[in-house]
């Protein structure tokens, strides 16, 4: 008897850790700062919070099945489709996607729309192609076969890099659009899971590039290129110039928010941009009300964490709209 008390209590005990917890799943573009976030409520309510990175299309598997509480996408759903799904979404942050490569003594690299898309289709084989040597008149670029770097997994990174391609290649436009999965072109690359698994990629393979979030670039000391945006000029990838593309942004609550942001005018403007989301379930209106005060507190915050990140935490104008929409779908 006392064998079956103890089991229960042991089971018991499980079950209301459990349900304390608040799971997620999904994107790995945001991961850094969801970790840093997580860390800060923790510390200021107790409250654990559980995010897994395993992609977006995997994030919005789980959710769908109802296996977590939130899931994090940075490909948006539109209307339509979170209706079909019964979902609410909204975004969390802005972050920029980088060319990331593994050229020795290359700093600086400037990597041109044309050059970049050529680079993608599979045309460009060779680091002294001239698309990059004219833009690069003073960089000793090597004969060597350039190994280009993507997600082997289905992703949101892949999807806003795309949806990049699509906007400055009819070629890409034509033959691709943008996807969060594809049979990339060319036999010269090579695919990694999640970002983490690219920038390894990239670090471990001599004369490679390839796309991936700001954050697993910095923390590997990877190289990033000086990217031309779509007004021509050559933009470094910095949180100056990622803040003065998230500027532009137009994420409307009438829509759930749905938009995708790349490529965006300004000249001072980072042209790889991009807003991730939250997905949430709508029966569950008590689990979603946890999960908007995680993000609330974080808006309030922790929008220093994410910019000591290279990330753009949103405007206030935007993180009202947030809240109003919370406050109409019942779930804040």
């Amino acid at each position: 008897m006392k064998k079956v008390l103890l089991f229960t209590a042991l089971a018991l005990g499980t079950t209301f850790a459990s349900a304390a917890d608040i799971k997620g799943s999904g994107a790995s573009f945001p991961y850094s700062v969801y970790q840093s976030w997580i860390k800060a409520y923790h510390s200021a309510t107790q409250t654990q919070v559980d995010y897994v990175k395993k992609g977006s299309s995997s994030g919005i598997k789980d959710i769908k099945a109802r296996a977590v509480d939130f899931a994090g996408s940075d490909a948006p759903l539109n209307p339509n489709q979170l209706e079909k799904a019964k979902l609410y979404q909204f975004p969390a942050v802005v972050g920029a996607v980088v060319i990331s490569y593994n050229v020795p003594n290359a700093k600086d690299l400037k990597i041109s729309r044309e050059a970049l898309a050529e680079i993608a289709l599979g045309k460009v084989k060779y680091w002294d192609n001239e698309l990059i040597k004219k833009t690069n008149p003073n960089v000793d670029l090597p004969h060597k076969k350039l190994t280009f770097v993507h997600r082997a997994d289905g992703s949101g990174t892949t999807f806003n890099f795309t949806y990049y391609l699509s906007k400055i290649s009819k070629e890409w436009r034509k033959s691709f659009g943008a996807k969060k999965s594809l049979n990339w072109p060319g036999d010269h690359h090579i695919g990694g899971k999640t970002n983490t698994g690219v920038a390894a990629l990239v670090k471990q393979t001599p004369y490679s590039i390839g796309y991936i979030d700001y954050a697993d670039a910095k923390n590997n000391n990877l190289h990033m290129a000086v990217v031309e945006n779509k007004e021509g000029h050559y933009i470094k990838p910095e949180l100056k110039a990622f803040q003065a593309a998230a500027a532009k942004a137009d994420l409307d609550p009438k829509k759930d928010f749905y938009s995708v942001i790349a490529d965006p005018a300004g000249k001072n403007a980072y042209p790889i941009v991009a807003a991730t989301f939250i997905l949430l379930p709508k029966e569950k209106a008590q689990t979603n009300k946890e999960v908007t005060a995680f993000y609330n507190y974080s808006f309030k915050n922790s929008a220093k964490l994410a910019t000591e990140l290279g990330f753009v935490p949103l405007p206030d104008s935007l993180t009202d709209k947030i809240r109003k929409y919370w406050s109409e779908k019942g779930v804040m």
